[in-house]
């Protein structure tokens, strides 16, 4: 933040964009955590699993091709389209709460949208590569570019285009996972597997689940804000 030596110190103001970046982030995964921990306190009056809760939903939508397995880790639970698999951590798999319930259900609804080819799910497993390349490959093409061709280097464009992609693929996702969690209260619901004042319940899980992603989407854009104000546009005459 602060940068001395011969020249004094200089604060740079375009810290505060990722300070604040990081600050929603944290919120964020404070909210869901907390959330999930308050309701994965709450047992299901059916006493189903996220197992069972799962597959009934999976199967509901005529969808029998997919596997639900467990996975190590808290909330590592995710929808592998390459293997067909909902994977939910063993917190979840295991648990009879609403809150488990509520995030396997979610899951499904990943699966749901592979089933009948949700066009913003395909996107964002298209992007994932170029996206993966651009977040790990931006900083260091930027860096190069200014240590050899200085403000103006090709080097320091093609970082920020590549951290661009990145963005997008934030941006892609947040309505893919808004879609998944509106499909799964719906069915829980319209299925049985959840009631009355447990659907509301389970809203509030997933509801608190999906800022996480609206909180990742504002830093990228923050830290993107950030590249642009440094180095873009900028020459070494200038």
């Amino acid at each position: 933040m602060y940068y001395g030596g011969l020249m004094g110190y200089y604060f740079d103001p375009t810290w505060i964009l990722v300070i604040l970046g990081a600050v929603l982030s944290m919120a964020a995964s404070a909210k869901v955590n907390s959330t999930f921990n308050k309701y994965s306190k709450v047992r299901s009056m059916t006493g189903m699993t996220g197992e069972d809760a799962a597959k009934r939903l999976l199967n509901s939508q005529g969808i029998y091709d997919v596997t639900v397995r467990p996975v190590k880790g808290q909330l590592t639970d995710h929808y592998d389209p390459r293997t067909k698999t909902v994977n939910l951590s063993e917190s979840v798999f295991h648990s009879t709460s609403v809150a488990a319930i509520g995030v396997a259900a979610h899951e499904c609804g990943h699966a749901m949208q592979d089933n009948v080819g949700y066009v913003p799910l395909k996107l964002r497993g298209a992007i994932v590569p170029v996206a993966n390349i651009g977040s790990q490959a931006a900083f260091p093409l930027i860096i190069i570019g200014v240590l050899i061709g200085g403000m103006g280097s090709p080097l320091v464009n093609i970082g920020l285009i590549l951290f661009s992609l990145a963005v997008i693929f934030q941006l892609i996702t947040l309505p893919v996972e808004l879609n998944a969690s509106r499909r799964a209260i719906t069915l829980l619901d319209q299925v049985g597997i959840l009631g009355g004042q447990e659907v509301n319940q389970t809203r509030k899980v997933l509801g608190a689940a999906a800022l996480t992603y609206v909180a990742a989407l504002a830093a990228s854009v923050l830290q993107l804000l950030r590249l642009v104000i440094l180095f873009g546009g900028r020459r070494d005459n200038d």
